[in-house]
């Protein structure tokens, strides 16, 4: 594994974003958004401090996928369509890799509307040839289709504000500005205590 960050690293152990856990194993931690979107906002992180999925070993990648589809069932029967991004190093403020899910039901032209700067890939697999070939990626899954998006419409986050605007959670997106908000606070606590209690219903 690569240096431990704990002490400036929001993923890294002690770090902010692991304080609500789902789920974890030797690899990684499954956790809900200490700043949701909207409930049932859960990310995957791997414990190995690295930029993106697709920088991740082989075995881990497999473990990975295993997870991805671990959430992806999990909101599909407690909330119904499930929207899924990664920066992959593009737009990312939190650099450790971190895979967003969320409930989301928007069309994919809502979320990138001009077609050219989209590209279909048919398996998460393609994030590592990706990776290896720029070092960085944007990757969203909507619908039941994968999808990269040209890097160049990227900036600091990306997916985060979009998915927040078509999610009518504007005073959401930025987590850092909504830590100050003790009244958002006090909604995210009751979301994350929901959808806590809903994962345990579903896989315990």
């Amino acid at each position: 594994m690569t240096k431990n960050f704990e002490n400036d690293c929001a993923h890294c152990p002690s770090g902010l974003g692991l304080e609500y856990p789902l789920y974890d194993d030797d690899l990684f931690w499954v956790v809900c958004d200490a700043h949701p979107l909207v409930q049932g906002h859960i990310l995957i992180i791997p414990k190995e401090h690295i930029p993106t999925m697709g920088n991740l070993s082989d075995d881990a990648f497999k473990k990975y996928v295993d997870l991805y589809k671990k959430v992806k069932s999990f909101i599909n029967a407690f909330y119904g369509e499930v929207g899924i991004f990664e920066h992959g190093i593009t737009g990312q403020t939190v650099f450790h890799a971190h895979t967003h899910f969320s409930p989301f039901s928007h069309d994919t032209e809502e979320i990138i509307s001009d077609k050219k700067a989209l590209r279909r890939i048919s398996s998460l697999e393609d994030l590592k040839n990706e990776f290896a070939r720029k070092q960085k990626y944007l990757f969203f899954e909507n619908k039941n289709q994968m999808w990269l998006v040209d890097t160049k419409l990227g900036f600091p986050k990306f997916f985060r504000d979009i998915f927040a605007n078509l999610l009518s959670a504007k005073e959401r997106a930025n987590w850092k500005k909504a830590r100050e908000n003790q009244k958002l606070m006090q909604q995210f606590k009751k979301d994350i205590s929901t959808l806590t209690d809903n994962w345990n219903k579903y896989y315990k």
